[in-house]
């Protein structure tokens, strides 16, 4: 008999947590900052360390937060945490380290307004940050943009998917708006976490579960003093970046086929922007919608060939301009493109960005 669904109501913080148990999530390190404290006060209700043995803990910063995630990963076991904005800044080194040792991981970002400490509202300021780096060298992480709350429930799963597949941190870059709203979710069936020889058959070749005596010890760094073998290590993982921009690339696309104009936005802003289309195609213009699902890989190709017919693009997001420039890189000056952003909090309306579309592009 097919095991019925589970079904709830439930903010998308709070599906984090249900996510990470159900997933089969080995530890949760975090330290609580608003939009996102939700998820780790649903783990600490849930108690799964009584029923599934995952390990819940609240560090005492999130620059030790994320260097618990550094050493448990290094063991093979699937750990994560979250934060928001200003923690994610002191993240930052850590993660670098954690991309420097390519070790999976999942890191749930929940922006609120900045620079600074700004505001807790909404906002998508993040994009570069965890899109261009974010910390010091040349890595990448894996970006995951929700669009829903059930979208925060899946992106767990694959999240961690993908990091196990590539050695590479994953992040889901959610906001407050995403974190805070409350949708019906359909929850996966529990799984169980991996067993200690599980591991050791999959992660061997890199884990630290223990050295047999018929093996080289497993050493995790991201330190190499030797110039030839750290260039070695960079070309590696430019290598495996590579694998993952022509593997991995995930939209969505709305009413692109016939198109004259296209908006691209992600996230929270995505949802606002498909309504936008519904409108615009009411007054008979034809407006598309390409909300990018992974920033990174970002859907390059998807949109150059857009560019080959539509008359004009415009990047719609809760920052001042930055996923913007993906946009125009990717059309490379085939078709104009046009930013439209509020900051601080403030949260566009559909019938608002339509305006900024006929102000920016239909009427230029």
């Amino acid at each position: 008999m097919a095991q019925q669904q589970e079904v709830k109501l439930m903010k998308g913080n709070e599906v984090i947590a249900h996510a990470a148990i159900r997933f089969g999530c080995d530890a949760y390190f975090g330290y609580p900052i608003t939009p996102q404290s939700e998820v780790m006060e649903t783990l600490m209700e849930l108690k799964p360390w009584e029923t599934t043995g995952m390990v819940v803990l609240q560090a005492e910063s999130e620059i030790s937060s994320i260097n618990m995630v550094y050493g448990a990963a290094a063991t093979g076991k699937r750990v994560m945490t979250s934060s928001s904005s200003p923690g994610i800044s002191l993240m930052a080194e850590g993660i670098s380290y954690i991309a420097g040792a390519e070790l999976p991981c999942l890191i749930v970002n929940c922006q609120r307004g900045g620079p600074g400490l700004g505001t807790i509202q909404p906002s998508q300021g993040d994009y570069f940050q965890a899109c261009k780096g974010g910390g010091h060298g040349d890595y990448h992480l894996i970006v995951l943009a929700p669009y829903s709350v059930q979208e925060m429930h899946d992106f767990v799963e694959l999240g961690f998917e993908l990091a196990f597949k590539y050695r590479n941190p994953a992040m889901i870059l959610a906001d407050g708006a995403i974190g805070q709203m409350m949708e019906k979710v359909v929850l996966a069936p529990q799984q169980s976490r991996m067993s200690e020889e599980e591991i050791a058959s999959r992660y061997g070749s890199w884990a630290t579960y223990g050295k047999p005596a018929d093996r080289a010890r497993n050493v995790v760094t991201s330190l190499e003093m030797q110039p030839e073998m750290m260039e070695r290590n960079n070309l590696r993982m430019g290598a495996k970046y590579r694998l993952i921009e022509e593997n991995e690339v995930r939209y969505e696309a709305i009413g692109c086929d016939d198109a004259d104009y296209v908006l691209v936005a992600f996230g929270s802003s995505a949802r606002i922007c498909s309504a936008t289309v519904e409108m615009a195609r009411a007054e008979g213009l034809r407006v598309g919608l390409l909300r990018p699902i992974t920033l990174y890989p970002f859907p390059m190709q998807p949109i150059a060939e857009l560019a080959k017919r539509v008359k004009g693009f415009l990047s719609v997001e809760l920052n001042a301009g930055q996923m913007v420039e993906d946009v125009r890189l990717a059309v490379n000056g085939v078709a104009p493109v046009a930013h439209y952003g509020r900051q601080g909090g403030m949260i566009y309306t559909p019938d608002e960005v339509l305006t900024a579309l006929k102000q920016k592009l239909i009427k230029a």
